[in-house]
């Protein structure tokens, strides 16, 4: 574990432990994560040889999200996304943002169906299930954890499991469509670009699937300056005059 003379990096993007940029190897190897000192397979490390495990990486984030949504009476999960990923616990890319989506959608989808008293539950349920989509499953797996985090947040609101019939279906539809939306956006990856065409997916779903209509809102994106990969004109939320 690390102690209190530890330097840890508050950078929102590279190293967490040291601030620098991050390499990602073509196949996995054992690391030791410089916080908690845990073996984990991965591809990525920082180019000084620094390692932070997905646990380390999201907890503060993971930890936020749960508070602000438990908390939020909001049915606009787009304005919830945006303003928990200008909080300062949220890095520019990590998978604290594959909790993010189903936490955003739970939380208004049950203040829309006046169901508030499920949320607490429903998105402790969603932050473990999040847990199982590891960091970079967008470039590695070709599954994106914001599409995937569609799917998990239909799974808990239709009760969905491995031998359920048409909540089956409709849990992997939605994934698939988001999966449709950042695949047709193209790459590299942007979790904050990845995340709202997630949560727009969603949207346009529970209304034709559930009957369920969540507001939304306009986006224009104000964290391109921080991301080094940005498409620029190319992403349909980058903003005309900056």
């Amino acid at each position: 574990m690390h102690n209190e003379n530890d330097q840890i990096s508050t950078s929102a993007e590279g190293c967490l432990f040291c601030g620098s940029g991050l390499t990602y190897l073509t196949q996995a190897e054992p690391m030791s994560c410089s916080i908690c000192q845990s073996l984990v397979m991965s591809t990525v490390r920082c180019v000084k040889g620094h390692f932070v495990c997905d646990n380390c990486h999201a907890l503060e984030g993971n930890n936020l999200v749960e508070i602000f949504c438990a908390n939020s009476e909001s049915i606009n999960p787009i304005a919830m996304a945006t303003a928990i990923m200008h909080r300062r616990g949220i890095k520019m890319h990590g998978p604290e943002h594959h909790f993010l989506v189903p936490a955003v959608l739970i939380t208004a989808y049950y203040n829309k169906t006046g169901q508030r008293g499920l949320i607490n539950n429903k998105l402790k349920i969603a932050r473990e299930r999040a847990k199982m989509v590891p960091g970079g499953s967008c470039g590695f797996c070709g599954n994106c954890g914001a599409a995937v985090g569609t799917g998990i947040f239909m799974s808990i609101v239709l009760n969905s499991s491995p031998l359920a019939k048409e909540e089956w279906r409709l849990s992997n539809l939605m994934t698939a469509e988001a999966l449709f939306e950042v695949a047709r956006m193209g790459g590299p990856r942007c979790c904050k670009r990845d995340t709202w065409l997630a949560i727009k997916a969603a949207i346009c779903f529970v209304k034709e699937h559930l009957n369920v209509t969540l507001e939304s809102s306009d986006i224009h994106c104000s964290f391109f300056g921080k991301n080094k990969e940005c498409l620029q004109t190319d992403c349909a939320f980058y903003p005309t005059k900056h």
